[in-house]
């Protein structure tokens, strides 16, 4: 091809073709967005969560719940000691599931270890003498 065809190339573009740009980060403001004003400020609610995720707020009461609950007598409602039951239940399988997590993160550091041992045995003391001595 001709260096100067370029001026008589047409650039037809069809619909649904040319150039994308996709912006695929989550977009989350319609949730706080729709808090109601007499519910509170979704601005500010969103700072909360990006700070203290919910799952990190209720960790906490439920922690402080069950402990104040141990330290105490036990409900005499037959329904209340039910629902007691039910959430050490609960904090018991949400910590199991954690520790999954953490036997699967830790699985998967030691393969990719092993793996920089094969490419790279330097790289790979450099990486552990870095977290070696924090």
């Amino acid at each position: 091809m001709l260096p100067w065809f370029w001026l008589w190339a047409p650039h037809v573009h069809w619909p649904f073709s040319g150039d994308v740009a996709q912006d695929i980060a989550p977009d989350t403001r319609w949730f706080f967005n729709a808090i109601p004003p007499e519910a509170g400020v979704g601005p500010i609610e969103q700072k909360i969560f990006e700070a203290h995720s919910y799952g990190r707020q209720l960790g906490m009461l439920t922690a402080v719940l069950l402990d104040l609950a141990d330290r105490s007598a036990p409900p005499e409602d037959a329904e209340a000691q039910q629902r007691l039951a039910g959430l050490k239940t609960m904090c018991q399988e949400i910590e199991h599931i954690k520790a999954q997590h953490g036997e699967a993160l830790a699985a998967a550091a030691a393969t990719a270890l092993r793996r920089l041992q094969a490419h790279d045995p330097a790289a790979l003391r450099e990486v552990l003498t870095r977290f070696s001595n924090p």
